[in-house]
């Protein structure tokens, strides 16, 4: 037997926000194997703001991502669904309501003798009684379904911000690259110009000469990379913000923000109330649970309530004269159905623990996404420092062997090498340097909760559902 739990306390709300730790048994799906989530391993600084994107202090990302929140066909398409998903609760809601229905009939009997005619008009109206809660059950199921797709919408919202700047980020570094290749191709070229004269007066080999051409045509080639690198990227960012890529063209500039202050973590249960994709779970699990109430509900006899008041007459002149008033009541047991209904009941039961340890996997995701950003910030700090540290030792290995050249102490390979070694770890710092914004992009987003994303003409939801969890099935 099934039994619906009602409102918990709110000292199990840490218990039931742990549900995605695990199971011990597989049919059990209640077992919690810990009731207190352990802190995050940085508490962080300074709580971000709900437009996380601003603490990069970058007004044209501000203003792109704003056009993205108007113009992004996925997103758009998202808002139509919590359009929809409001519609079918307003259908589902419509059945708490009798049905009222004009009647009009007009018949006319001819044959031997007299002809006649009848006029029937009227009204007729019909009532199931919730006596099991089924009909309420259905709308409670649809509104947090309707709840639930207004979050996914805010989470398709945090994702496109998140791929906007990610992308924005990105085209900044690749036009850092350039500025870097264009530097590092006039060093070459000028080295390419001293080695032909050396040459030209027979102080070196032609392969010296050999060498360092084919090092110009390197930096070519991989400027030729980041450019259509660069391309690909505005064609993205376009398609982000709802624009025709053919046309792309942006220039957000060739210089990385410096990394903002480490935003707080808060504590474990608030990041779960806070994040829209884990409060999309849980409302669908929420909704799975009213389904299952329906289900078990329809197995009980359900009365239906009729009546109508018809006028009745044979020719236009009585038309209003005679009145007739019906009223009525229908019991409807089911004795027989193959197991239909139970087997409907079975199957809504999965459902509700199929989305319960959906919601709890999400909920382990977002834990461990914070985490991972956490750690590979960490790490990639000491790795930029390192980057650093073999950027000057390159700097200077490469003059100390251009000094030990030009007094035939050293071979113009070795110089080659400390200088193509030097110009490759200034590019891997740019990219390390990319890697980090994009990384403390992924934090915000780990923590992030929704923002107001609505345009002017966005309605609010008549019914707002309370994302603490309330309500468990105990079988």
């Amino acid at each position: 037997m099934v039994r619906l739990a009602r409102f918990l306390p709110a000292r199990w709300l840490i218990a039931l926000l742990l549900i995605g730790v695990g199971c011990a048994n597989p049919d059990n799906t209640w077992t919690f194997r810990s009731q207190t989530p352990p802190p995050f391993s940085a508490p962080g600084e300074v709580i971000p703001p709900d437009r996380w994107w601003t603490t990069f202090n970058d007004p044209t990302l501000n203003a792109e991502i704003e056009v993205a929140l108007q113009g992004n066909f996925t997103l758009a398409a998202a808002l139509q669904r919590l359009y929809a998903a409001r519609a079918v609760t307003r259908r589902e809601a419509s059945d708490l309501w009798p049905d009222l229905n004009g009647v009009a009939d007009y018949g006319s009997t001819m044959g031997p003798g007299n002809d006649r005619s009848s006029f029937i008009w009227g009204l007729d109206a019909g009532y199931q009684v919730d006596l099991w809660g089924e009909i309420e059950s259905r709308v409670d199921a649809e509104r947090l379904r309707t709840s639930a797709t207004r979050e996914d919408y805010h989470a398709i919202a945090l994702t496109l911000s998140a791929e906007i700047a990610r992308t924005w980020f990105s085209l900044i570094e690749g036009h850092a690259q350039i500025e870097l290749l264009n530097e590092q191709l006039d060093n070459n070229e000028m080295g390419l110009a001293l080695q032909e004269a050396r040459f030209a007066s027979g102080l070196i080999r032609s392969p010296d000469v050999l060498r360092q051409r084919q090092l110009v045509e390197a930096t070519l080639e991989q400027m030729v990379v980041e450019k259509a690198r660069i391309e690909v990227l505005e064609h993205q960012l376009a398609v982000l913000l709802g624009e025709m890529p053919q046309i792309a063209e942006y220039d957000p500039g060739s210089e990385l923000p410096p990394l903002p202050a480490l935003p707080s973590t808060g504590l474990p249960s608030e990041l779960l109330k806070r994040r829209p994709d884990v409060r999309r779970d849980y409302l669908a699990f929420r909704a799975a649970d009213r389904d299952l109430a329906s289900a078990i509900s329809a197995q009980y006899p359900r009365i239906n309530l009729t009546g109508s008041l018809l006028n009745v007459s044979e020719s236009p002149e009585t038309l209003f004269r005679d009145w007739f008033v019906s009223i009525g009541a229908q019991m409807i047991a089911p004795l027989f159905d193959g197991g239909q209904r139970r087997a409907e009941v079975d199957r809504n039961a999965a459902v509700k623990r199929e989305l319960f340890n959906v919601y709890g996997q999400t909920m382990l995701n977002a834990f461990s996404e914070v985490e991972d950003a956490l750690a590979q910030e960490r790490y990639q700090l000491e790795r930029i420092e390192h980057l650093e540290n073999q950027v000057e030792l390159a700097r200077q290995s490469s003059e100390q062997l251009r000094e030990q050249y030009l007094i035939s102490d050293a071979t113009y390979l070795d110089v080659l090498s400390a200088i193509t070694a030097q110009q490759r770890l200034q590019r891997e710092l740019l990219s390390a340097q990319l890697d980090l914004v994009l990384i403390r992009i992924s934090l915000y987003l780990a923590l992030a909760g929704d923002f107001d994303t609505r345009p002017q003409d966005f309605e609010l939801l008549e019914s707002t559902v309370e994302i603490i969890p309330e309500t468990v099935v105990d079988e």
